[in-house]
């Protein structure tokens, strides 16, 4: 391992610690969480990628899925994944995709339960309290971001 690998996992772990200060606020309703996959979705269609989009609450626990025709099979279970390693760990997976990739102490992050450590998860939030999270996948990682990134901002306002 390089010095420079130890202080980008070193830097991860920081951060990792250093959680969003977001509080947990109450849980996403039914009808809210259909909005954000809606959005999530509609982004897909106008690039013309098939995804899967879940909204969880904060929890972890499935509000509402919703997968458009074609997407591969496995999406579905990765964008629950998503979705509730951002509501449990409040945060977007992308950090800990950032982090496995500076490798060195980021490595750890393989050890914790529940995290997905591939972008597309992202909390949502209601008056600077997390009430949930969107998780989005069916194409590539950055892909999948930026549908679950437009489905926050229904939410994330």
């Amino acid at each position: 391992m390089t010095l420079r690998h130890f202080f980008l996992g070193l830097t991860f772990v920081t951060s990792l610690a250093a959680q969003m200060p977001n509080p947990y606020g109450l849980p996403i309703g039914l009808e809210a969480a259909r909005k954000p996959v809606a959005a999530a979705l509609a982004e897909a269609a106008r690039n013309k990628w098939t995804m899967a989009a879940a909204v969880v609450d904060p929890s972890g626990t499935l509000i509402y899925f919703e997968r458009m025709d074609n997407t591969q099979v496995a999406s579905s279970k990765v964008a629950i994944d998503k979705a509730r390693s951002a509501a449990l760990y409040k945060r977007p997976t992308k950090e800990f995709q950032d982090g496995l990739a500076a490798a060195g102490a980021g490595l750890r992050l393989l050890r914790l339960r529940e995290a997905s450590p591939v972008e597309g998860g992202i909390p949502l939030l209601v008056d600077g309290r997390i009430i949930g999270a969107i998780g989005v996948s069916g194409d590539t990682s950055a892909h999948d971001n930026v549908c679950a990134t437009a489905g926050a901002a229904v939410i994330n306002k």
